[in-house]
Parts: structure tokens; sequence; C-alpha cells
């Protein structure tokens, strides 16, 4: 297959230390340029990765006629303005999670979706441990799955950090909740009902650095996640079903250079004793995903996850930012 040639649309340091490095292992896709509104910090970047081009402008690296597909990992606000302006230029689009801070925003991609591909980047879904995870699920080995509980937090009180700025999308819930939900939506195979939150907020940046949540799946099942952004680092998914469980050791930012493992677990001993171990091999998550993405482009694989599950994300979250202000259970 003929790699796909790669734009990426700013510096930010989840592209540059995270997803182009991944996306640079593999033969099916050829990052050729990097753009920043600041001329030197894309020729930096380049230099740094091994890039080709650098464009000073956004709009300079969606005129090249070489680039066919772009990555977004700009700020929240900018995703949907920009992934439109890529699409216009007739670049496919990868958009960094969120796709939008809105699911009505999100909805403006529509008729640009009808146009080129455009998707949202939940590296995760393309890992081999979420792959294997949810294989057990439905191989029945842990019974009925009823119960998802998930932590995900870091530590960041940075005033000058876009993830603690309110105006721009920032907070917990957009940065790193969104990945609670996808979890949910993927092990559970289904879409929530109802949601219910409790939110604490930073009182001098105003976004959520804390926020609890309560997800009705249907038929009993549940899914409860915290996620804070002024806690420890720590992350960890445990699944519930009536039989045994699935943790997941390291959920979301698994590392690209040693292996990873999850837990399955029948319960019969405390402690973890009766836990047995599934190893995987060494892989790069963002490798992954932008190899998934190029196959699309070509022609050779279906688009799994596309704008409509982008979409039903959104209003996921909007519901659960409604719970925040309602202070009671939100319909999806």
């Amino acid at each position: 297959m003929q790699p796909v040639r790669w734009g990426i649309l700013s510096t930010a340091k989840i592209g540059r230390v995270k997803v182009v490095p991944g996306m640079m292992k593999s033969p099916l896709c050829d990052v050729v340029a990097v753009a920043s509104r600041d001329a030197q910090s894309a020729r930096g970047m380049a230099e740094e990765l091994g890039i080709a081009k650098a464009y000073g402008s956004y709009e300079a690296l969606l005129a090249d006629p070489e680039i066919e597909a772009i990555y977004n990992p700009l700020p929240n606000h900018l995703h949907v303005p920009m992934t439109l302006a890529a699409a216009a230029a007739g670049k496919h689009v990868l958009c960094e999670k969120p796709i939008a801070i809105t699911a009505d925003e999100a909805e403006q991609l529509k008729r640009a979706a009808s146009q080129v591909l455009i998707a949202e980047a939940f590296m995760v879904r393309h890992h081999p441990q979420w792959h294997r995870a949810r294989d057990v699920i439905r191989s029945g080995d842990i019974g009925e799955l009823r119960s998802i509980q998930i932590i995900f937090s870091y530590f960041n009180a940075d005033p000058g950090n876009i993830r603690n700025k309110a105006d721009i999308g920032g907070g917990g819930l957009l940065d790193i909740g969104c990945y609670a939900v996808v979890a949910g939506r993927y092990f559970f195979d289904a879409e929530p009902l109802r949601v219910v939150t409790l939110m604490d907020r930073d009182p001098t940046f105003g976004v959520d650095r804390t926020t609890s949540a309560l997800m009705d799946f249907g038929a009993g099942r549940q899914l409860a996640f915290t996620v804070s952004t002024q806690s420890v680092p720590y992350q960890r998914v445990q699944i519930l079903g009536t039989k045994g469980r699935i943790e997941i050791e390291i959920p979301f930012n698994a590392p690209p250079d040693v292996p990873t493992r999850i837990f399955v677990d029948d319960g019969s001993m405390h402690g973890n004793r009766s836990a047995r171990g599934i190893d995987f091999p060494v892989v790069d998550q963002y490798r992954l995903q932008g190899e998934a993405f190029s196959r699309v482009i070509r022609g050779a694989a279906p688009l799994d996850y596309g704008l409509e599950d982008a979409i039903l994300n959104m209003r996921i979250l909007d519901a659960l930012r409604r719970s925040e202000t309602t202070a009671a259970w939100e319909r999806v």
C-alpha cells in the first residue's frame, strides 16, 4: 500500500511527543509537513523529528497539494474550525479528542464528512489490550457484565496550560472524562440511557478539576468514573462480571516501549491472588491509530469509528455537564 502523506496541524505536545513519533514508525504513514502560527516552532519540530517541510501558518500547510491527510491536535475550541478548513482543502482529518466542545458544534462537521473522512483520535480503541478485554467479555468468561469502574488522574495546576482555560474547552471532563465515556460504550457495546455528575471546579481557573459520574447503560449495567486534573497521576479500569473481573493496568497511556498486561480474575482469592495475567508485546497505539486511518483512506479497511460515533460521545459529555447544573439525572 502506498503510504498516506500526512500534515500535522500545530506543534502541540501530544503530537510532538506521542502521536507523530508513533505515526512515523509506520510504513503506511509519511509525515511530510508540520505547521504552526510560529514558523520557528514549526521548524524546531520538523528538525527534531526529521519532517521535511515546516510552515509558519496553518493555511499554508492546508494549501500544500502533496498532503492528503491532516492530524489536528489544536486546542479544543479549534478542533471544528480547523477540521472544516482542512476538509474544505480536500484533506482527510484525524482530529484529537474531543472532536468538539459540544455536540451541536460537532454537528457542523456532517457536511464536510460527506466529502472527506473525519474521525476522532481515540488511540486506545486500537490497542490489543482493549481488543482482548472485549473478547474476554464477549466470550462469557467473566459471566454477565454488570459494572465498570474507572479512575484517570494527573496533576496540572499551570495557569498557562490550555487544560486550565475554561473559555477554550479546558477541564477534566473534556480532556480525560471522554476516555471513560468511550470505555463504557466500548466494553458494554451499548449507549448510556442517563447520567448523573458531581463536579468540583478550580476557584481560579473555573474548569472542572475533579469530576465523578454514574452512567446507566440499562439492564442493570453501570459505569462509575472519577477523573481529576489535580490529583496524583493514576489510571485503572475495572470490569466486573457475575463470574469474574478484568483489570486493565495502564488503560489509557499505554507505553510504546514496554509490554502491557491485563488481569482476568475469577475472584476465588482476595488480594489479586487468583488473577491471571495476559501479557502483550510492545506496541505503539499511536502508530496503530495512524495505520488504521491510513488504511481507510486507501480503501483497504472500513472506518469503524466515524463522525457519528464522535457526535454520540459528545452528546453524552453534554448530558454530564447538564447534570452539574441540574444536580439530577440527565437523559442522553
